[in-house]
């Protein structure tokens, strides 16, 4: 009952840009379907977009249902749905100052355990300020199978990124709560050039057994700024504010 009727969901805001500048803000987090309802949330949002100049957002397990509810003023959003419920979205959604060039929503062929509802994976691709363009994944890995169905899903991410050889970021909720997990997709990202932003559980993002869940990891662009912003228990989850420039 929850395998949802649409699963790519897109809609483009009139005040969108045409390419991202040079130096963009990004903000990846897990908001625990706090996005669509939940006044805190939208003056959370307000204040870091005033605060940091967001451009990108990355958001898992994101609710969605329509274009008006799900926009905030210039922006434009792609959504990858794994479930449904009650006429409502459910999955992961990337929002954008930029309109996508190009985006793809997918789900994963291993299912969790439980309720046997798929996760999502979204790659979106935007223009860069200089006439390149930089894809954009955002993932919400496999959780409760064991490491061969993660091993899995990280091969099948390894598929999507080999025939690109441009700036990319990868950035989502990973659940990497083993050590084995952790370093696994770290070894998958090294085999395609990608660093992984430093944040650990000291920093204050989510970390099950010592191990960080939520990750950000990049190519082909410069880090110039990262944080862990705490969200005053709006989710479980804490955000991850990144400033990059295109190089």
């Amino acid at each position: 009952m929850f395998v949802p009727s649409k699963i790519h969901h897109s809609h483009c805001s009139e005040q969108c840009r045409s390419y991202l500048s040079k130096q963009f803000g990004l903000l990846c987090w897990n908001v625990y379907k706090q996005n669509r309802t939940n006044s805190a949330f939208r003056h959370f949002i307000e204040d870091v977009l005033s605060t940091y100049g967001i451009d990108l957002m990355l958001f898992q397990e994101a609710a969605f249902k329509d274009a008006r509810r799900c926009l905030f003023e210039g922006f434009a959003f792609e959504a990858a749905a794994n479930l449904e419920y009650r006429q409502r979205f459910f999955g992961v959604l990337t929002a954008c100052r930029t309109a996508s060039l190009e985006a793809k929503a997918f789900l994963s062929e291993e299912q969790e355990a439980f309720i046997g509802t798929h996760k999502s994976l979204l790659l979106c691709r935007y223009a860069l300020e200089g006439g390149e363009t930089l894809l954009v994944v955002n993932m919400h890995a496999i959780n409760f199978r064991e490491q061969r169905a993660f091993a899995s899903e990280s091969a099948r991410l390894k598929t999507f990124l080999a025939a690109y050889d441009g700036p990319v970021i990868v950035a989502g909720d990973f659940n990497t709560w083993s050590r084995s997990r952790l370093r696994h997709l770290e070894r998958v990202a090294a085999s395609l050039g990608l660093q992984r932003v430093p944040i650990g559980k000291e920093g204050g993002v989510k970390s099950v057994f010592g191990n960080p869940l939520d990750l950000v990891f990049y190519r082909g662009i410069q880090l110039l700024d990262y944080k862990v912003l705490d969200d005053g228990g709006i989710s479980d989850h804490n955000p991850i504010y990144v400033l990059f420039e295109n190089i």
